[in-house]
């Protein structure tokens, strides 16, 4: 899934042919004597994991004498838009952060892009700290589809959907944390009568698909997302789940929960007017979580999830890919093994992030171990639905058009659903599904 990220210079793509890698682990020459790590991510500096991963790079060449870690601060746009063409050249890191899924991950694995990790994760163990639906993101098949298959992600924090909001707006109002659908939208309703739009909304990026998303769920069950996500069977686009997320997202909108302005709003630009106090609430991912600790001064803010929801957007985080043109593997792996150390873990814990590896007895901070209760609460009840843009490759965009189209009305919600169909069944037929 995905997230926001401070704007960056712009890389030179180099073309070449893509086709004739070959993506496996163990290589001849793996840059074990590389004295450079040239390394990408996308993380804010204040985020939890921004945190965690300067402090990862510290050890790391404290124990690595005289090699050079060159990181490099790339955008989520800019690396999801181009990462093919920067894989494919000369430019290509030696290892990056990248999003999971099968039309992220999972492309670039079927492209002969990404290294086979499957070897060191036996042999670190990794498999021992990644367990269960955390692994789901990290393994792709040979048609590219998490779940199965060989490793080429290593992830070291999860991730989840929450709604944000501002306590002390909500105690003038009166409202209480809702529990349930019916709840949430007459507390909405509630700011609306007092001339307050409820949610920041950045409809021009991810977070308005996943607030679709949301409420295609509240009326899903595992079996409709292991069918969307896995393609474990058919999924029907004017069934009653992504019939009821799409109308009523609409329905949202005409409300006024959501601003016809939002369509035009990026991901940044909504954290920070919820930041500001502008809107009572936003709903988006835990990834905001350690900046809103850090960034919020003037107002009290608290988090609950979705109400009524069994099911939410959420995974094992961003994973930790090494191209097949890295020209430092095991230094590569190296780093990796570093950022799964109980400290570092307990750092990017009591940062605001979800260690996936960590001791839970050393967060310290009670949001935080509020945070890690309610992905614990999440990941024990089998709640993961993993994020909408992932089935297909390009997905991604149509879902920003199809939720822009509703928020401006330029689409009814069944023109959007058939909309998005398309280039899902499209990708079925190519796999020949």
């Amino acid at each position: 899934m995905l997230k926001v990220r401070r704007g960056v210079a712009a890389v030179a793509l180099l073309a070449a042919a893509a086709w004739s890698l070959t993506a496996c682990g163990g290589d001849a020459d793996d840059g074990a004597d590389a004295k450079v790590l040239k390394l990408w991510h996308y993380e804010a500096e204040t985020s939890a994991m921004g945190i965690a991963w300067a402090e990862a790079i510290k050890q790391f060449e404290a124990s690595h004498p005289g090699v050079e870690v060159k990181f490099e601060e790339k955008s989520f746009e800019q690396i999801r838009q181009n990462a093919s063409m920067i894989l494919n050249s000369d430019e290509a890191p030696d290892i990056m952060e990248y999003n999971k899924g099968n039309a992220t991950a999972g492309l670039l694995s079927k492209q002969g892009l990404l290294t086979d990790l499957s070897a060191e994760v036996s042999t670190r163990g990794w498999d021992k700290k990644i367990t269960g639906s955390l692994q789901t993101t990290a393994k792709y098949d040979t048609d590219g589809i998490m779940g199965s298959g060989k490793w080429f992600g290593v992830p070291n924090y999860a991730e989840y959907v929450m709604v944000y909001y501002n306590k002390d707006v909500f105690a003038e109002q009166g409202i209480e944390i809702p529990t349930t659908l019916d709840q949430f939208e007459a507390a909405m309703d509630t700011f609306v009568k007092a001339g307050v739009t409820p949610l920041s909304v950045g409809g021009a990026e991810y977070p308005a698909q996943q607030i679709f998303y949301e409420l295609a769920l509240s009326q899903a069950t595992r079996s409709f997302v292991d069918n969307f996500q896995l393609y474990r069977g058919k999924v029907d686009f004017a069934g009653p789940e992504l019939t009821f997320g799409a109308e009523r997202f609409a329905q949202w909108v005409d409300k006024g929960y959501i601003s016809k302005d939002s369509a035009g709003i990026k991901a940044e630009d909504m954290g920070v007017a919820f930041e500001q106090g502008k809107f009572p609430m936003v709903i988006s991912g835990s990834w905001w979580y350690g900046r809103f600790a850090t960034e919020i001064k003037d107002f009290q803010w608290g988090s609950f999830l979705f109400p009524g929801n069994k099911l939410h957007p959420g995974s094992s985080g961003n994973i930790w890919v090494v191209p097949a043109k890295s020209k430092a593997k095991s230094l590569a792996y190296d780093f990796i093994e570093i950022t799964m150390q109980p400290d570092i873990q307990n750092l990017l814990g009591n940062s605001g992030g979800v260690p996936i590896a960590g001791d839970a007895s050393k967060i310290t901070d009670v949001k935080n171990q509020e945070l890690i209760t309610n992905f614990t609460t999440i990941a024990s009840t089998d709640g993961l639905a993993f994020y909408p843009d992932w089935p297909a490759p390009g997905y991604y965009d149509e879902l920003v058009a199809g939720v822009q189209n509703l928020i401006n009305g330029t689409k009814t919600p069944g023109e959007m659903l058939d909309g998005i169909a398309k280039p899902y069944n499209d990708n079925l037929k190519d796999l020949g599904k």
